[in-house]
This record gives structure tokens, sequence and C-alpha cells, in this order.
């Protein structure tokens, strides 16, 4: 779980404006640290696959959240994956 800070922080270099917290882009960088997080502990916990399958899960979601944002607004999609440097 990422704390109130860390997502302020997170959210901070992508929102839309002041309150945004439910935009696509807002949501794709939480779920990248999320997914962040979750990888190192997978690296040091090998067996634990109900971890792993939450992985999956939140991989799965990011990367719907990407393809509404790719349809919807190609330019804003294109600056997201180049901040967050996911490959495309």
């Amino acid at each position: 779980m990422l704390s109130k800070r860390v997502k302020e922080n997170v959210a901070k270099g992508v929102k839309r404006h002041d309150a945004d917290t439910g935009s696509p882009e807002v949501q794709v960088a939480l779920i990248t640290r999320q997914i962040d997080e979750l990888s190192t502990h997978l690296r040091k916990h090998k067996k634990d696959f109900h971890s792993r399958r939450g992985l999956l899960q939140l991989v799965a979601d990011r990367r719907k959240h990407l393809k509404y944002l790719e349809q919807k607004n190609m330019k804003s999609y294109e600056a997201l994956i180049k901040q967050l440097g996911l490959k495309r």
C-alpha cells in the first residue's frame, strides 16, 4: 500500500489540475508506483504467489488505463509514457 504522502508526490507530476485524483494519467502513475513496490517485494519473496496475482492484476489494470488514454488523447498518452519510462 502506498501512503498518502507518497500518493500525493506521485500525482503531483502528472495531474491535470490541483484537485485531480482520478484522471487516467494519475491512476496510471499510482498503479506504476504500486507495480514497482510489488516487484521489489517479489524479488525478495519469490514464493509469494498471492502478491504475484495482485501484481498481474495491477499490470492488466494499467494496460487498460493506458489503452483508454491512447484512444482518447494521444498527446497525453505519449507524454505520460515518456515521463514514467514505460515501453510502448
